[in-house]
């Protein structure tokens, strides 16, 4: 047994406490309140902003004989020098005496001559915790701490380098704005407060990530989105408590309201009118701080059919095109399936010339059909990594090279026929109509399920294959709407703008939404 020696008499309150946890103390040093003593609150900064070399602090005094003593604070390579010394030290240095109206007693009133009259800074606020001040210094405020005062001042000097507005490089168009997003989050939302000129588009920030405090921006039109839908998105993302979000895809899995699904339940596009669209509609869109990328919920799966430059085409084009995709949709997921269903059971469904063309084709390959277009099928998905992942300069022709050289390598070393090499590769192309990447990678996936139902089964195994991807849809949702909506449940008048591309003279309601309040789009002139 281990005795502990206590002094005579005394109690055990009076021995030392263990240390707090060195995590919990410092949150503790974060969370308290701005001292009077203006050493007091640089000793708090000191240990909070520990190693952090690009920490400036500057002490300095103005007013009458220096009298009154303070400390500026900032982060060098996030703020705008210019700006900082024109506008705000240079204004504060001048202050030579106290102005009328304000005594030596009324210390209290410096803060309120500084704001009221003497900074010209266009955004400017006070603050009174340690908490703040690390907050706005790392998001490239300057914030100046005076002695005697309990509550510091914070001006807006943000201004760090970024890539500037160009092209969006995932989606290209001929016709329609060439504008993309940044991962600046104030030029994103400028963008698209230039295109929706009304105070009924409406802009809820707030930020998520214990570290990295990243700023997201909710936007919506007021009216037209409805208000449970807006609270919903609201709500769902002020219940995230992670460390750090980087960019809207870590966003993606707190929104959507099955986590475990292959299927895509928002949509994504770096494209300003694109997203002015959806608002249009009624939708929500969702914007990261440091992200090009903006997501858009509710969704649902025809809307990754419909590309934004078909509202550009005239719309007999736009019809056509948005048929082609539907079709080049189904050919990405069954062709290469359908072609192992037939070679390997049905045989009886080809005219016999082809039937023989196919043989003749695929003498002497040691491997059966299925085989074979897996083989082909997984080489065509590193190829296409391989280009996404190397330089721009040389990922195309690698991928292009790649895949004629390795195509006709294969087929002359007898590994594989011709007619799998032409499916294979009609199938990529077809998987790259898809406007939405989230589609074409949901069918990327599925496609190799589908081969291997068809491969075991044959066309019964397609059909299956089918119906079960039906009904896992049809029982998704994305924030409550339904995933197969307007086919199911089937609307007439919102499904006519999702086959074909309804014309704007036609087109006088937005498509309903449960507590939608404007819903007419236009007022068409009378007939």
């Amino acid at each position: 047994m281990r005795y502990i020696n206590r002094k005579p008499g005394a109690n055990q309150d009076d021995q030392p406490q263990p240390s707090k946890n060195p995590v919990q103390a410092k949150t503790d040093l974060r969370l308290s309140e701005l001292s009077v003593r203006l050493d007091d609150n640089l000793q708090g900064l000191v240990q909070l902003l520990e190693n952090c070399s690009d920490a400036v602090t500057r002490k300095l005094s103005f007013g009458p004989q220096g009298s009154i003593k303070a400390a500026l604070l900032y982060f060098d390579g996030l703020i705008d020098r210019m700006e900082l010394e024109e506008q705000f030290l240079r204004p504060l240095l001048r202050l030579s005496s106290i102005p009328d109206g304000l005594q030596s007693e009324d210390q209290q009133q410096v803060v309120d001559l500084l704001i009221g009259q003497l900074l010209p800074m266009a955004e400017i606020k006070t603050l009174t915790t340690l908490e703040a001040v690390c907050d706005h210094i790392t998001a490239g405020d300057t914030v100046l701490l005076i002695d005697g005062q309990r509550q510091g001042i914070v001006v807006g000097t943000r201004s760090w380098q970024g890539r500037s507005i160009d092209s969006p490089e995932n989606e290209s168009t001929i016709w329609g704005p060439k504008e993309g997003f940044v991962e600046t989050l104030r030029f994103n939302t400028a963008q698209l407060r230039r295109r929706l000129k009304s105070t009924d588009f409406k802009i809820a920030a707030m930020s998520i990530g214990r570290i990295t405090k990243t700023s997201v921006a909710i936007c919506y039109i007021e009216d037209i989105a409805p208000e449970s839908l807006v609270a919903e998105v609201k709500r769902r993302l002020n219940v995230i408590d992670i460390d750090a979000i980087l960019d809207t895809g870590y966003l993606e899995e707190y929104i959507s309201d099955q986590k475990f699904s292959i299927l895509a339940q928002v949509e994504y596009t770096e494209r300003p009118d694109r997203i002015c669209g959806h608002l249009l509609d009624g939708r929500v869109a969702i914007l990261v701080d440091g992200s090009p990328m903006a997501m858009v919920v509710p969704t649902s799966f025809p809307q990754f059919l419909i590309a934004g430059e078909d509202y550009y085409h005239n719309f007999v084009a736009a019809s056509l095109f948005r048929l082609g995709r539907l079709l080049a949709f189904f050919a990405a997921l069954l062709l290469p399936s359908i072609y192992v269903a037939v070679v390997t059971y049905h045989q009886e469904m080809i005219p016999l010339p082809l039937y023989l063309t196919l043989i003749a084709a695929r003498q002497g390959v040691p491997f059966p059909a299925a085989v074979e277009a897996l083989l082909l099928e997984s080489t065509f998905e590193l190829l296409r990594e391989a280009g996404l992942r190397l330089p721009r300069a040389i990922g195309p022709a690698v991928s292009i090279v790649g895949a004629l050289i390795i195509g006709d390598s294969a087929v002359r070393a007898g590994l594989v026929g011709t007619p799998m090499v032409v499916v294979v590769a009609f199938t990529g192309i077809a998987s790259f109509v898809t406007p939405s990447y989230n589609a074409g990678l949901m069918v990327r996936i599925t496609r190799f399920g589908m081969l291997f139902l068809a491969a075991t089964l044959g066309f019964f195994g397609i059909m299956m294959g089918l119906l079960l991807l039906a009904v896992r849809m049809a029982s998704l949702s994305s924030l409550g709407q339904p995933y197969l909506a307007p086919a199911a449940p089937f609307n007439r008048y919102q499904i006519t703008d999702v086959l074909i591309r309804r014309p704007w003279t036609l087109a006088k309601n937005r498509p309903y939404r449960e507590g939608m309040k404007n819903q007419t789009r236009q007022k068409l002139p009378p007939k």
